[in-house]
C-alpha cells in the first residue's frame, strides 16, 4: 500500500504523448514513411567519411526543407521527421571542420530546424553562422521567427546591466536590413514597422517604404501611437510625416502634424507646397483646428489673400447657411418647439418664472445657432427682453452671440445697438455676445479687441459684471491665438486684481474669470512664466482660498499645458508650497490635461487608484490644517475644494480626459465608470456622469444614455443634475429620438422641481443644437485628431459643473459661463468643393467606418453605407467616400470642406 501512494501520480499528458509516438508510425501513408526513411537515411549521410556523399546528402537535405517552407499552412512534414533528429544534427555540426562551407550550409538547416525549438534562439544563433544565402528563400514563417528572435535578442543586449559595455547590434541590423525590403513585397508592413520599432530602427524606414505600400504603412504607424510610451509615439509620427511628404501626400501630412502639435513642422509642410489647390486645402484643415498662420508680408498677393481668409474660417458662416437652405431647416424655432411645454399649468405655477425664462432663452440660442435669426430675440418690439432680470438679461443679450455665431459683419451689427444702453445687464451681455460671435474666427480689423479691451483695461469701470463679461468675451473670442497684444490686456487686469486684492470690487469670481480667460488665450503655450503667475494668488494674503471659482485658476494652469504631456512635468512642483485641498486637485488636473486624449494606460491605471481611495470627513480637516490662516470665508460654499476627497472628481474626469481618444480604452472607461458608480463615494458618483459626457460628447451610445437616465433619478440632488447636464452634452446637436423621450418624461417627472426642470430644459435645447447640424464632439479626420481649443471648452463647462448648485444654476449665480460652450460648437458637416472654391455637388456614399489597419490590398472602408448628394451631414463614427471617378479628392479625410479636381485619367 505504501508502495503505492509512493508512486508518482501518473500524467495524462505524457500518457497521451506516449501513446501517440507508439501508433504514430502506422498512422503515416506509404508516402510519408518513404519521406521519413529518406530524411534519415540523408541524416545518416551526413556522418559519412566521404566529403562527396556528405554534400550530395547536404543538398537534397536543404532542397526537401526548402521546398517544404516555402508556403506553410501547416507544420511542414520534412521538418516534423527532422526534429527528432536536432540533437543529433547539432552534434554532427559540431564535428565538422571550421570555415568549411559544409558546416555553413548545415548551420543553416540548423537556422531552419530551430524554428521547431522553442525554448534557445538556435534560428539566429546558426543564421549567423550560416551562409550568406537570401533569408528569404527559406519562406515567410521562417523570417517571421527570425524575427523574434532578433527582436529578443535586442531587448536582451540593451538591458544589459554595464554602462561600459558598448551594444554590438550591427550584426542583428545586417539581418533586419535584409528581412525588411522582403516583408515590404509580401503585404508584411505592419511586421516590418514592429521589427525596426523592437530595435529602434525606424528612422531607416522611409527608404524601404514604395507608393504602392505607403499608405497602409503609415495607417499602421499612426494606429500604434496611442499604444506605445513616449517619446517613441513622436517617433511614429514623425516617420509617417516623412513617408507622406515624400510622396507628395501633403493633407496626410499635415494631419499628423497638427495631430503631433508642432507648429515648425505644421508651417514647414505649408510653406513647401507649391500646389495651390493643395495649398488651398491645407488651410481648411488648419482652420478646423484652429491654428492660424501668418503669411509672409513681402508676398502679400491676391492668393494669399484668399488663404487667409480661408484659414480664417472667415466663409464657415457661408457655406453652413447654404448647408441649411439645402436641407430646408432656415426657418427659426421657437424655445416651445423644442421643450413641448404640455404639462399641468397648475402644478407649474410655483416655478420660479425668471429662471424658466433663462432656460427658454439657453433653448433658443442652441437651438437657433448659428442660423442668424429667430422668432424671439430679434423681434422688432423686444418684448422678449423685458420678461429677464439681472443674470437672465445678460444670458438673453449673450444669447445673440450663439444666434448670430460665425457672422461678424451681420453679428456685430445687431449687437452694437446694445452697447449703448444704460443698463448694466444689457450691456453685459452684449459684451459677452461680441466676444461669442468671433469664437474661431480670425478678422483682419479685429472688431471683438478693439471693443473689449476698452471695457478690460478701462480702471474706472466698476460694474463687476461688466467687467466679467468683457474679459471672458476676450477669452472666448481668441482662444487658442496665444496673442500677445490679448494677453497684455488680460494680463493687466489679472495684476491689477491681484494688487487690490482687499478691494471690495475684487472677488474671486473676476479674478478666476480673467484666469479662465488667459489660460483659453494660452491654450497648449507652455508659458511657465504664465502659470507661475497665475498660482501665485493662492499665496497672497487675504485671498479666499475656499472660493468654488478657484478651480478655475487651476483649470487655466492646465488648459496652458493642454495635451503637452512631459513638457508639463515640471509645473506639478509648483504646487508644492500651497495649501493641500488646492495641490491635490491641482496636481491632478494639470497631469490629466497635458495627458488629454493619449489613451495612455499607465495614466489611467494612476488616477484609477487614485479615484478608489476613500477620505473620511477627520482625515480630510487633518489634511487642510495648513495654510488655513490664509483663508478668508470660513462660510464657503458646498462643493469647494476644500470639501473631503474633491480632489476625486477631477480624477473620475480625468479618466475620461485621457482615455476619449481611443476607442477600446473608452470602452474599457466605461465599464470602469459602472465600478464607480457601484463602490465609489458621494463625490465620485456625481462626477461619473460629466466623464461620461466628455468621453461622449455627440455620441449618444446606448450603454452611456442607459445610465445616465438611471443617475437622471438618482436621490442626490448633485448627481441627478450632472446627470440631466450630460445628456444634453451626450446627444449634442444629433436630435436623438431616445433622448429626446427621455427627457420629455424627465420634465414631467421634475415639474414641481425647478432646479432639475431647469437643466432639462437645457439638456433639450443641446439635442436640438443647430437644429441637429452641430456637434460638441472635439474630434474630426475619421477620429484621428482632437480640437484643444473644444476639449478647453467641454472641460470648462464640465469643471464648472463639479459644482453645478453654486456655478451653473440658478439666477444670482454665473450661467454665463455655460456660454464657453460656443467654444466646441462645429458643423458636423460635409461641403465639396470645385477648385475655384464654389459649391459642387457630387455623389458620396455615407457609411459605418470600417478598420482596415494591417488588411492587404484595397479593403472596403465602410458599410452599410446610403448615397447622398453633397453637402450632408455625417453623425460621429461615419465616414464617406466618393461615388464617382469624375472627381479626385485633395484629402483622404471626406469632413468638413473638401476641395475636387477633375480626373484628368478619366478625361483621357
Amino acid at each position: 500500500m505504501s508502495e503505492k501512494t509512493a508512486t508518482p501520480e501518473a500524467n495524462p499528458k505524457q500518457d497521451k504523448d506516449a501513446e501517440e509516438s507508439k501508433i504514430a508510425p502506422e498512422e503515416l501513408s506509404e508516402e510519408d514513411l518513404q519521406l521519413k526513411e529518406e530524411l534519415l537515411l540523408l541524416v545518416d549521410r551526413l556522418e559519412d567519411e566521404e566529403m562527396g556523399l556528405r554534400q550530395n546528402a547536404l543538398n537534397l537535405l536543404r532542397g526537401q526543407i526548402r521546398s517544404s517552407t516555402s508556403s506553410m499552412t501547416s507544420v511542414p512534414k520534412p521538418l516534423k521527421f527532422l526534429r527528432p533528429q536536432y540533437q543529433r544534427i547539432e552534434s554532427i555540426y559540431e564535428k565538422y571542420p571550421d570555415g568549411e562551407n559544409l558546416k555553413k550550409e548545415l548551420a543553416d538547416v540548423l537556422s531552419v530546424l530551430g524554428m521547431t525549438i522553442g525554448e534557445k534562439r538556435d534560428c539566429l544563433k546558426y543564421r549567423l553562422q550560416g551562409t550568406s544565402e537570401a533569408v528569404s528563400s527559406w519562406g515567410h514563417e521562417y523570417i517571421r521567427h527570425l524575427s523574434g528572435e532578433i527582436q529578443a535578442e535586442y531587448q536582451e543586449k540593451i538591458k544589459g546591466g554595464d554602462e561600459e559595455m558598448e551594444l554590438d547590434t550591427e550584426y542583428l541590423m545586417e539581418l533586419v536590413r535584409e528581412i525588411i525590403p522582403f516583408n515590404m513585397q509580401h503585404n508584411a508592413e505592419c511586421e516590418a514597422c514592429d521589427l525596426l520599432m523592437e530595435v529602434e530602427a525606424l528612422d531607416c524606414l522611409e527608404q524601404y517604404v514604395d507608393e504602392l505600400v505607403h499608405e497602409r504603412v503609415c495607417l499602421y504607424l499612426v494606429s500604434c501611437v496611442q499604444y506605445v510610451a513616449e517619446p517613441e509615439n513622436t517617433v511614429l509620427l514623425t516617420v509617417a510625416i516623412s513617408i507622406f511628404r515624400k510622396f507628395n501626400k501633403l493633407a496626410s501630412a499635415m494631419r499628423l502634424a497638427m495631430q503631433l502639435n508642432d507648429l515648425k513642422v505644421i508651417k514647414d509642410i505649408f510653406f513647401s507646397c507649391n500646389d495651390n489647390i493643395v495649398k488651398k486645402q491645407l488651410c481648411f484643415m488648419l482652420g478646423r483646428q484652429q491654428v492660424f498662420l501668418e503669411m509672409p508680408e513681402d508676398e502679400m498677393e491676391t492668393s494669399n489673400e484668399l488663404l487667409l481668409e480661408i484659414i480664417s474660417n472667415s466663409q464657415l458662416n457661408q457655406h453652413f447657411l447654404a448647408l441649411a437652405r439645402e436641407l430646408d431647416i432656415v426657418e427659426p424655432k421657437l424655445p416651445d418647439d423644442v421643450m413641448k411645454n404640455h404639462s399641468d399649468p397648475a402644478r407649474t405655477a410655483t416655478h420660479d418664472q425668471s429662471k424658466m425664462f433663462l432656460a427658454s432663452t439657453f433653448v433658443n440660442g442652441f437651438v437657433n445657432c448659428a442660423f442668424g435669426k429667430d422668432k424671439v430675440t430679434m423681434d422688432t418690439d423686444k418684448a422678449w427682453f423685458g420678461k429677464a432680470k439681472d443674470n437672465g438679461m445678460i444670458s438673453a443679450i449673450a444669447s445673440l452671440g450663439l444666434i448670430l455665431l460665425w457672422d461678424i459683419d451681420t453679428g456685430l451689427t445687431h449687437i452694437d445697438s446694445y452697447l449703448y444702453s444704460e443698463d448694466v445687464e444689457i450691456k453685459a451681455g452684449a459684451l459677452l455676445a461680441t466676444g461669442i460671435v468671433n469664437c474661431g474666427i480670425r478678422n483682419e480689423c479685429d472688431p471683438a479687441m478693439g471693443i473689449l479691451s476698452e471695457f478690460v483695461a478701462d480702471p474706472n469701470l466698476n460694474h463687476i459684471k461688466m467687467k466679467i463679461a468683457a474679459i471672458l468675451g476676450l477669452g472666448l473670442a481668441y482662444a487658442g491665438s496665444c496673442r500677445e497684444d490679448v494677453m497684455g490686456v488680460l494680463s493687466e487686469v489679472f495684476t491689477d486684481k491681484l494688487n487690490n486684492i482687499n478691494d471690495k470690487l475684487i472677488t474671486s469670481e473676476v479674478i478666476s474669470v480673467a484666469a479662465l480667460s488667459m489660460g483659453l488665450v494660452s491654450l497648449g503655450s507652455c508659458d511657465t512664466e504664465l502659470a507661475v503667475k497665475l498660482l501665485s494668488i493662492f499665496s497672497k494674503e487675504g485671498y479666499n482660498m475656499k472660493s468654488t471659482f478657484n478651480r478655475f485658476i487651476i483649470l487655466a494652469v492646465g488648459l496652458i499645458y493642454l495635451g503637452k504631456q512631459k513638457a508639463a512635468s515640471p509645473m506639478l512642483d509648483a504646487f508644492d508650497g500651497l495649501p493641500p485641498h488646492i495641490k491635490d486637485f491641482g496636481v491632478i488636473l494639470l497631469d490629466v490635461c497635458a495627458y488629454a486624449g493619449t489613451g495612455n494606460v499607465l495614466k489611467i491605471q494612476s488616477l484609477l487608484h487614485k479615484a478608489s481611495e476613500f477620505f473620511t470627513e477627520e482625515e480630510d480637516k487633518e489634511k487642510d490644517t495648513k495654510g488655513k490662516e490664509n483663508l478668508k470665508d470660513p462660510t464657503a460654499v458646498a462643493g469647494a475644494l476644500h470639501e473631503p476627497g474633491a480632489h476625486q472628481a477631477v480624477t473620475v474626469l480625468g479618466i475620461a480626459l485621457v482615455a476619449m481618444g481611443e476607442d477600446i480604452g473608452g470602452e474599457m472607461t466605461l465599464r470602469t465608470f459602472s465600478h464607480l458608480l457601484q463602490y465609489g463615494d458621494s463625490v465620485t458618483k456625481r462626477s461619473v456622469p460629466l466623464a461620461l459626457a466628455l468621453l461622449s460628447a455627440s455620441n449618444p451610445q446606448l450603454p452611456v444614455i442607459d445610465t445616465l437616465s438611471k443617475l437622471s433619478h438618482d436621490i442626490d440632488a448633485e448627481t441627478a443634475h450632472n446627470a440631466i447636464l450630460a445628456m444634453g452634452i451626450v446627444g449634442a446637436g444629433t436630435n436623438n429620438s431616445r433622448l429626446v423621450n427621455l427627457l420629455k418624461q424627465l420634465a414631467t417627472y421634475y415639474q414641481k422641481d425647478s432646479n432639475n426642470l431647469y437643466i432639462v430644459r437645457l439638456a433639450q435645447g443641446l439635442i436640438h443644437l443647430g437644429k441637429g447640424t452641430l456637434t460638441l464632439n472635439p474630434y474630426h479626420s475619421d477620429r484621428g485628431l482632437f480640437t484643444p481649443v473644444a476639449v478647453g471648452s467641454l472641460l470648462t463647462i464640465l469643471v464648472a459643473a463639479m459644482d453645478i448648485k453654486n456655478v451653473l444654476i440658478g439666477q444670482t449665480n454665473p450661467c454665463y459661463l455655460l456660454y464657453c460652450i460656443a467654444l466646441a460648437i462645429q458643423p458636423r458637416m460635409l461641403v465639396t468643393l470645385d477648385t475655384d472654391l464654389k459649391p459642387l455637388s457630387v455623389s458620396v456614399r455615407v457609411g459605418q467606418a470600417v478598420d482596415v489597419v494591417g488588411q492587404a490590398g484595397k479593403p472596403k472602408t465602410i458599410t452599410g453605407f446610403q448615397t447622398h448628394t453633397t453637402p450632408v451631414l455625417l453623425s460621429y463614427g461615419e465616414r464617406a467616400e466618393l461615388a464617382t471617378n469624375e472627381y479626385i479628392s485633395t484629402t483622404p479625410f471626406l469632413e468638413g470642406f473638401v476641395i475636387l479636381q477633375k480626373n484628368k485619367d478619366l478625361s483621357d
